[in-house]
């Protein structure tokens, strides 16, 4: 029986935000590494996600790459909380 792929949509922020964080993860934190040494095969769906997400969003290449992140991380904790003070970026919302 073949696998039928599964389709996860994300925000460009959602993305943005995402890989930056699988990278870091993934390339200066040993803790995902010992994390991932209990269950091997899950390199995997990591690596696809991670490849994918690298890739994707245009505003990797650009050189203000990093307010770029931040204002993407700074809108997701709006979204998730309602203002900027409620999440923690102590910056009035507009």
């Amino acid at each position: 029986m073949a696998e039928e792929p599964i389709t996860i949509k994300f925000t460009r922020d959602q993305a943005l935000v995402l890989s930056d964080w699988l990278y870091r993860a993934m390339h200066q934190s040993d803790v995902l590494d010992e994390l991932l040494k209990t269950d091997r095969a899950v390199w995997s769906p990591i690596y696809t996600i991670s490849g994918a997400l690298e890739t994707t969003p245009a505003e990797v290449f650009m050189p203000d790459y990093d307010e770029r992140l931040k204002a993407a991380r700074e809108r997701l904790l709006v979204e998730m909380y309602g203002s900027d003070e409620e999440a923690g970026t102590g910056e009035a919302a507009s």
